[in-house]
């Protein structure tokens, strides 16, 4: 452990060139983030209307695990941003996720293209609840399917 520590400690001259980075904040419901624009980079939306979305996603290389299937972590992603979409309004407080619960059923390869479709289950009061679906176009298998649970903010009547 020690070795790992002394590894990853900085020269000064590191500590200087990293101290003078200008890093802006992100500013959420505004402009992506790198991790989104990593994850969700070339997903095309093909349908939307209230409480239904329908976009097609060509898995890349850099989603692929060790294994040489897009990632669990890539999915979750997926079905993060996918579901969240759905309730997305321009100015509105950004929702947060309460719960997400993924069944992963079969595997996707790079260059395979996914049909992902997101249908709104329901709502009460702030609490929205999703269906993402992960599907392999070609063969028909259902890589995954997520259940997404949003909290929304009212916006304030005063």
């Amino acid at each position: 452990m020690g070795k790992t520590i002394e590894l990853l400690k900085l020269t000064v001259d590191e500590s200087r060139i990293v101290s003078q980075l200008n890093v802006p904040p992100h500013r959420p419901n505004l402009e992506s983030s790198f991790y989104e624009e990593f994850s969700i980079r070339g997903i095309r939306v093909d349908r939307v209307e209230p409480g239904l979305i329908t976009c097609t996603f060509k898995v890349p290389a850099r989603l692929i695990d060790r294994n040489g299937y897009l990632s669990s972590g890539a999915i979750a992603t997926l079905v993060d941003e996918i579901g969240a979409a759905l309730l997305f309004v321009v100015g509105s407080p950004m929702d947060v996720s309460v719960d997400m619960s993924i069944s992963y059923l079969s595997n996707a390869k790079a260059e395979d293209e996914l049909e992902i479709t997101s249908k709104l289950l329901g709502q009460k009061g702030g609490y929205f609840g999703t269906l993402v679906l992960l599907k392999n176009k070609a063969t028909g298998e259902i890589v995954a399917e997520g259940r997404h649970s949003l909290f929304k903010k009212h916006a304030s009547k005063l």
